[in-house]
């Protein structure tokens, strides 16, 4: 298959460039820089320059490169701080979550693209209450925090028009690998501690995997929604210390929830009463079985020298 993959030079874009390469297809990938555009050609990808903003421009790409699918990857997040407020930090992945995904759908309509796969995200967004993890068929959060809504509304937003398109709307965990220091760079400056009991659940998926996911999609008739997440969605309480024990950091802090949230305001209740989600649906529907099926094991593997140690 001709496969398009619009932000191939992202997280998860890497790995899925390798994945889809070794599988046989044909991609082309798009960056916004032309440096790193030039690096796909390396993973054997055809390399496009491309924003996603720019309307005119990706109905001219995707026409020209005629893919029999479109994998929407694009986000603005390399170097992002996770500030007090979310949505200030997640402006640019705002925009390319709506009017950049926009863009890709109508011109993949118009060219005829029958696959559309696309990028979203399941931490922190189903509803704080009842069972600690959820179900592509449980309801999201219907109040998240003020500093988080525009953010909220984006990932609403691309799920919805994925879905309506007829497309596979990937809700993957909390990445982590070689080469993302987005979850590792403020532990191992124990700048990441442990509030209250720690007990708010994340659910992760090693990089790989989550390309291994997306690879599988592409056979899925659409619509449909999955949680990418490995086996085991977890309190901070115990995640936290074995990533921190990973990656050779000191122990983490722990903070009194009235102190966080001084620090964090309103949106520390994401953090504190988050939920984990189920990668069952997955697993049954897409065949898909994570290398790394807990971050126990895929933490170790994939920070080095400390593994024996975090990985017990």
């Amino acid at each position: 298959m001709r496969v398009m993959i619009i932000g191939a030079t992202g997280a998860v874009g890497i790995p899925l460039v390798r994945q889809l390469h070794d599988a046989g297809h044909e991609v082309i990938g798009t960056s916004r820089s032309q440096e790193r555009a030039k690096h796909l050609a390396t993973l054997g990808a055809h390399p496009i320059v491309l924003d996603a903003l720019d309307a005119p421009a990706v109905r001219t790409a995707i026409a020209a490169a005629r893919p029999g699918a479109v994998i929407y990857q694009a986000t603005g997040l390399a170097g992002v701080r996770i500030l007090r407020s979310l949505d200030r930090p997640f402006a640019a992945t705002n925009r390319l979550r709506t009017d950049g995904l926009d863009n890709v759908l109508a011109a993949a309509r118009q060219a005829g693209v029958q696959r559309i796969v696309a990028q979203s995200f399941a931490p922190y967004r189903y509803a704080r209450e009842g069972g600690w993890v959820k179900t592509e068929d449980d309801p999201l959060d219907p109040a998240p925090p003020a500093s988080a809504h525009l953010t909220f509304a984006a990932m609403s937003h691309l799920d919805q028009a994925v879905t309506e398109a007829g497309g596979i709307a990937l809700r993957y965990g909390a990445f982590y690998g070689p080469g993302d220091e987005g979850l590792t760079r403020a532990v191992r400056k124990r700048q990441t501690p442990l509030v209250g009991d720690g007990r708010g659940v994340m659910s992760f998926v090693h990089l790989d995997d989550a390309a291994a996911a997306t690879v599988l999609a592409l056979d899925y008739a659409g619509p449909a929604v999955f949680n990418i997440v490995d086996d085991e969605p977890a309190p901070m309480g115990d995640w936290l210390p074995v990533l921190a024990q990973a990656v050779g950091a000191k122990p983490p802090r722990h903070v009194p929830i009235w102190i966080a949230r001084l620090i964090a305001g309103p949106g520390l209740t994401m953090l504190t009463e988050a939920r984990g989600s189920s990668n069952a649906k997955a697993r049954r529907q897409l065949n898909w079985q994570p290398r790394y099926p807990s971050w126990r094991q895929g933490f170790a593997a994939a920070y080095g020298e400390h593994s024996s140690r975090a990985s017990r």
